[in-house]
């Protein structure tokens, strides 16, 4: 066979809702989805470690679940909701989980933080209240060469405590209105 026998593979349109906004994309159908987010988006907080799955760095949300993208085709993830790192806040206003990460040193070279950051945020969202022991068991499908994990337990409770201030200072702040 020839350079010129082969066909170029197909391509398709991909349109994706991510952080609430709409792209569409024309790409392989067996496009990665944590390609499409990195390479096609420019969302670049998706980092890639293993491409395997175990390692939990590409993690996403889809419809507010965890999910890994190296292990998720972008045509799949058609007419869900993805959340990635960016968007659950900026340097300005950050989230309740970047917020604890800074204040219990839960991170130290940073790579593994995007993953683990969506993880909690899904955690916290069903469990609003977890003890060391749960926040151990949540992030335990992630990995992290550097910190050693205690700050990181610590900053799942201290992310479930800001989510609680936070909603409890928005409801007084409605009622007084």
């Amino acid at each position: 066979m020839t350079d010129t026998d082969q066909t170029a593979p197909a391509l398709v349109d991909v349109t994706l809702r991510v952080n609430g906004v709409e792209h569409t994309r024309t790409v392989e159908p067996r496009r990665l989805l944590s390609d499409f987010l990195r390479h096609d988006l420019r969302l670049t907080g998706t980092h890639v470690g293993c491409e395997h799955g175990v390692c939990g760095a590409c993690t996403v949300l889809v419809d507010g679940d965890p999910m890994r993208s190296c292990l998720m085709f972008a045509v799949s993830a058609q007419e869900h909701e993805l959340t990635t790192v960016e968007g659950l806040g900026t340097q300005e206003a950050m989230g309740p989980v970047q917020q604890a990460f800074v204040e219990c040193h839960g991170l130290q070279c940073g790579f593994c933080t995007p993953g683990f950051v969506t993880t909690i945020s899904a955690f916290i969202e069903e469990n609003p209240d977890p003890t060391l022991e749960e926040a151990r068991e949540a992030i335990s499908g992630n990995l992290c060469r550097c910190t050693g994990y205690q700050n990181i337990c610590k900053a799942v409770v201290r992310a479930a405590e800001i989510r609680r201030e936070r909603s409890t200072s928005s409801t007084e702040a409605g009622e007084r209105a």
